[in-house]
């Protein structure tokens, strides 16, 4: 049930052009890539970041794992394999936490934390925010602590390993997780191994792997606040901890997405040691100065801990619970679980989940019509600039780079001077964008509220339904006046 609410948060937004170039086409290239049996080449993100078209993703965040989603490919060629895929991994969570929370606190708690994890807004944004390697978290991490849980520790290191290759940054999850092995006897030698290990991947995934694919070692530098680079962010944390601390709250949009990932437990988390699993992730994001998207409660990246979170939550309260006794404390545990599934009902309202509700999320709206219109009037197998939010309904035919700030000459453009779209900083300088494309001989395809094909074949206009749309006077998008003017 809970792998269907998450694919029709994804597909309502794909269908209502409200998914990505970024993220979502970057991915479905990868994994195509992939399922040709290929390094996982992404265009869009080595053209618009200038690294190259052949620029593979393995170069901006360690992430083999997503070669297990190749075979897929071999039976539905496109992004919405992503999504669907996405959808099943972020539902199978369920099971281990269930696992987990049913030898802890029973089997009425283990339902109930199950439907809170199900509903809960880390993962249901993930799930809204088209795909991403965090897919694999919840799923990885639940059996993380149920094998921990169950004293197998083989598949303990099987799990951190898998771990290891969904992103760079998880070697700080597991190096948390060996933390919490060295507070436990006969467990140390095992946790100082994590620690190291984890700690060692992070270094050699960012520093080493990543630059051997085409990356940068410091693409993702985000301390500025702190320092130029880690040495200098160490000295400042040696010589002015207190700026650290204050780093943590700034903005204050950064405690808000801790009350409410500590939310999700009632704060029964904290009383947890499996709280520190996810220290060094949650440490990783709150102390940036760069990257605003890494700290507030939207997008991915809580989806990352979020089982980490409920899973401490369990271990607090059976720790309550054992301390007060059977009577008092099992009141605490039915309490509890009810109070964890009422705090994800009460969030529902305020994140993705809630646009199921929305009747106007299966409606297409004229600009929606316009952009499913646009996107037919592009043939297969081209190669075509797309605005941000149209790429992922051309990704699955025809080779797609991002619309962006800079002319890459592609024989077709999917521009959109309507709205502001990704990376313009204004419509403006969208509409001056179509105007250099006009000047350099390309032509009209299709117009029609705010949205425009372009072309530089020979085949004259196909349609321009509100050809207005090309006037400053109606729209303010750049006029057809000296089209044509030159070449590329």
């Amino acid at each position: 049930m809970s792998a269907l609410l998450y694919g029709a948060v994804s597909f309502v937004r794909l269908a209502g052009f409200r998914a990505g170039a970024y993220d979502l086409v970057i991915f479905d290239q990868a994994v195509r890539s992939y399922s040709r049996f290929g390094l996982p080449v992404a265009v869009v993100k080595g053209v618009h970041n200038d690294f190259g078209p052949g620029f593979t993703v393995l170069g901006d965040h360690w992430s083999p794992i997503l070669a297990v989603l190749a075979p897929l490919y071999w039976i539905h060629d496109g992004p919405g394999t992503l999504l669907a895929a996405q959808a099943v991994l972020l539902a199978s969570a369920t099971v281990p936490l269930w696992v987990f929370t049913r030898r802890a606190l029973g089997v009425r708690a283990a339902h109930l934390v199950a439907v809170a994890y199900a509903l809960s807004w880390p993962v249901v944004e993930a799930a809204a925010f088209d795909f991403h390697e965090a897919a694999f978290a919840p799923l990885l991490t639940g059996l993380l602590l149920e094998r921990h849980q169950a004293g197998r520790r083989v598949h303990v290191v099987l799990v951190a390993l898998a771990l290891l290759c969904v992103k760079e940054d998880m070697g700080l999850l597991v190096a948390g997780f060996g933390l919490v092995l060295l507070g436990q006897r006969g467990r140390r030698v095992m946790g100082g191994a994590f620690v190291v290990g984890g700690t060692v991947h992070t270094w050699l995934a960012s520093q080493v792997l990543i630059p051997l694919f085409g990356g940068r070692p410091d693409y993702y530098w985000a301390y500025g606040a702190l320092g130029a680079d880690a040495g200098a962010a160490a000295r400042t944390a040696l010589t002015d901890p207190l700026a650290v601390v204050a780093q943590l709250g700034s903005p204050p949009v950064k405690l808000l997405t801790l009350a409410l990932l500590l939310g999700t437990t009632l704060l029964a988390a904290l009383g947890s040691p499996l709280l520190l699993v996810a220290v060094p992730l949650l440490a990783e994001r709150m102390l940036a100065s760069s990257f605003p998207n890494w700290w507030v409660p939207g997008y991915h990246y809580n989806a990352f801990v979020v089982v980490v979170v409920l899973a401490a939550g369990v271990d607090g309260v059976r720790r309550l619970r054992d301390r007060l006794g059977e009577e008092r404390g099992g009141r605490i545990v039915r309490w509890w679980a009810a109070g964890v599934v009422a705090f994800a009902v009460a969030t529902v309202p305020f994140f993705a989940l809630a646009e199921l509700a929305d009747p106007a999320s299966y409606r297409r709206d004229g600009r929606e019509g316009a952009a499913a219109a646009a996107v037919s009037a592009v043939p297969g197998g081209v190669l075509v600039e797309a605005a941000n939010n149209l790429a992922p309904a051309l990704s699955g035919r025809d080779t797609v780079l991002l619309w962006d700030r800079t002319p890459r000459w592609a024989p077709w453009v999917v521009a959109d001077v309507g709205r502001r779209t990704f990376p313009f900083p204004g419509v403006e300088e969208q509409r001056a964008r179509v105007r250099t494309l006009l000047q350099h001989g390309y032509r009209v395809r299709f117009s029609r509220d705010g949205y425009l094909v372009l072309s530089t074949e020979d085949s004259g206009v196909l349609s321009t339904e509100d050809s207005g749309v090309l006037s400053t006077e109606n729209s303010g998008a750049p006029s057809a006046e000296g089209s044509g003017g030159g070449s590329r």
